[in-house]
Order: C-alpha cells, then sequence, then structure tokens
C-alpha cells in the first residue's frame, strides 16, 4: 500500500490588501513623474501649466509619503511586501514564495522603503504578486456592489 505524501501547505499572504493598495497607488503616482525637464525653471507655474508638478525632483513629497509608510511597517510586513515584488517581477514564482520570504528575510534591512521605491514599475509587480495569490486590488472609490444594469430603459 503506497504512502500518501502530505502535499505542502497552501501559500498565505497575511499582509493586508489595504496596505498593498495604499503602496501600489503612491509607486504608480511615483512613476508617472519624468525626469527634471527644466532644471532651470523659475517661472510661474501657471505659465508652465503647472508641469513641473509631473517632474521627478529630489527630495520629491510623493517618493518620500512611499518610503515613510513603508519603513514604519513592521519587519514581517516589509519582508512580505518585498517577497510579493520579487513573486510579482517573476523572480519567484508562487510556489516558491516561502523562500522568498526567507531571502528577503535575510536581506532586510533599514532600507527597505528607499530600496522598493527605487524600482520601476513597483506598482505593476505589487499587483501582479497579488494576481499569483487570486488577490486583486479593488478601487475603494467604486461603491457599485455589482456591474450597472444595462437591461433597465
Amino acid at each position: 500500500m503506497p504512502i500518501a505524501v502530505p502535499s505542502p501547505p497552501e501559500p498565505e499572504l497575511t499582509l493586508p490588501l489595504d496596505v498593498v493598495a495604499y503602496i501600489v497607488e503612491r509607486a504608480k503616482e511615483f512613476d508617472a513623474k519624468e525626469a527634471d525637464s527644466d532644471p532651470d525653471s523659475g517661472s510661474n507655474a501657471t505659465d508652465d501649466g503647472d508641469a513641473d508638478v509631473l517632474e521627478d525632483k529630489p527630495g520629491d513629497l510623493v517618493q518620500r509619503e512611499l518610503v515613510d509608510y513603508i519603513n514604519v511597517l513592521n519587519i514581517d510586513q516589509q519582508i512580505e511586501l518585498v517577497a510579493l515584488v520579487w513573486l510579482g517581477r517573476g523572480t519567484y514564482d508562487i510556489e516558491e514564495w516561502e523562500e522568498a520570504k526567507a531571502t528577503a528575510r535575510q536581506e532586510h534591512n533599514k532600507r527597505t522603503g528607499e530600496y522598493l521605491s527605487g524600482i520601476p514599475l513597483l506598482g505593476d509587480y505589487l499587483e501582479e504578486g497579488l494576481d499569483a495569490f487570486g488577490e486583486s486590488i479593488v478601487d475603494m472609490d467604486d461603491t457599485r456592489d455589482t456591474a450597472p444594469d444595462t437591461d433597465k430603459a
């Protein structure tokens, strides 16, 4: 009689979705910025069409907010966040979740926010990582319970 080998436990994401959603939102806002196209700008922002607001400048408040938010997460949350990014960019797959977390734990330091905010497409990688868990971020501003009913006249 063959011996049944227990299957490994399903990977579990304990990082709250609202935390990931906030980081995704901030990361995408930061990614939308472009390099400083007018470094000598001294003119009125209104005259420039407020274009400078979309430029990546040293000390950017969006980046600072993102870094600070990540850095105040507890260590376990920071580790899962890094592992989720690695999962989303394809460094690991869902079957390697525990290994990804173990590597993130080994490499953890006090600069997690700086590390993650320096990754282009951070928000996209986090969403891809969530997708591997069968999770997604819902637009919290959308208060509809279901899709609009198109049958009503």
